[in-house]
């Protein structure tokens, strides 16, 4: 137990863990939100659970003087109010004191997608490691995120058989990845043959790296699960070597997945269901990029679209 929280708020972080099977990240940013509220109520002799909304109020002001980003602040009062709402159906509270608080306003960045020819150059660089069985396992993964638009916890969960307690594995036959996705929710998605051909050759030589017993489909040199930290290095190093003029990161393939699908299919609904997103709001956002590359395309090539500056 984190001593620095009180065992009441401790035990609805163990809450979200076990029960709500949050992520370790999720959990990670929780407790730091916590560990703020507490050391704020410390700060002015308040007990939590007598906290009212103009004591938050003057401790959401504190997070903007830390210097803390709007999306950071929108977190912190997210696990606040999840603490307080959690106190109340026990019946600890009378009533939520950060209900009615909302973090300021952020712009909304807008996914970063690789353009179609920089992710094929990626998915086609042979990895100048040495070791033949790392590089087939590299790109059997750059194909797995860019093919399948796969999140990298998803990929990294895959196991490489089917099984009671595996949280996901790909069908080779059927050509199709099998996954556990955000809120727990399953979703098949097609395996193009590029992939299955690098899924392939990796699985030839996985058996010369995983540790006996070993589930997962994809392990680092000491044949173990790859870690996220592992394979956003690696991902980074093919990215330099294959000459690409910007740092790449596993979810920049997924924005690559779907931005070039809608590119070419404009079917957003279809879109919204390989990607596995609850809301067709989250995936709009990808026909904003679609625009944009028109945008460019039109700006280059038109002959009306270069305009005189006034005076010039």
């Amino acid at each position: 137990m984190d001593a620095t929280l009180p065992d009441d708020v401790q035990r609805w972080l163990d809450h979200l863990g076990v029960e709500r099977r949050l992520a370790p990240r999720t959990l990670t940013l929780y407790r730091d939100a916590l560990q703020r509220l507490a050391a704020s109520a410390q700060a002015d002799g308040v007990a939590l659970r007598s906290a009212q909304p103009h004591h938050l109020r003057r401790w959401m002001g504190t997070l903007r003087t830390a210097g803390l980003a709007p999306r950071s602040i929108a977190l912190v009062l997210s696990a606040w109010r999840g603490l307080y709402r959690w106190w109340g159906r026990e019946g600890l509270v009378p009533a939520n004191p950060v209900d009615g608080l909302k973090a300021p306003k952020a712009a909304k960045p807008l996914p970063k997608a690789l353009p179609v020819d920089q992710a094929v150059a990626l998915a086609e660089h042979e990895n100048e490691d040495g070791d033949a069985r790392l590089a087939a396992r590299d790109h059997a993964i750059v194909e797995l995120l860019y093919g399948c638009g796969l999140r990298i916890g998803e990929l990294l969960a895959l196991d490489v058989a089917p099984s009671a307690t595996a949280a996901g594995w790909i069908d080779a036959e059927d050509a199709s990845a099998h996954v556990l996705g955000k809120g727990r929710k399953r979703r098949s998605v097609p395996v193009g043959a590029k992939a299955l051909q690098a899924l392939a050759a990796w699985l030839a030589v996985r058996g010369e790296l995983a540790a006996a017993g070993e589930p997962a489909l994809f392990v680092s040199r000491n044949g173990e699960r790859l870690s996220q930290g592992g394979l956003r290095t690696r991902l980074r190093q093919l990215a330099l070597q294959a000459g690409l003029p910007t740092h790449v990161h596993p979810h920049m393939l997924r924005h690559s997945y779907a931005s070039h699908l809608l590119q070419s299919s404009g079917d957003l609904r279809a879109v919204q269901e390989l990607l596995g997103h609850a809301s067709i709001a989250t995936t709009q956002v990808y026909t904003k990029l679609d625009f944009q590359h028109l945008a460019r395309a039109y700006d280059a090539a038109h002959p009306r679209a270069k305009r005189k500056t006034p005076g010039g």
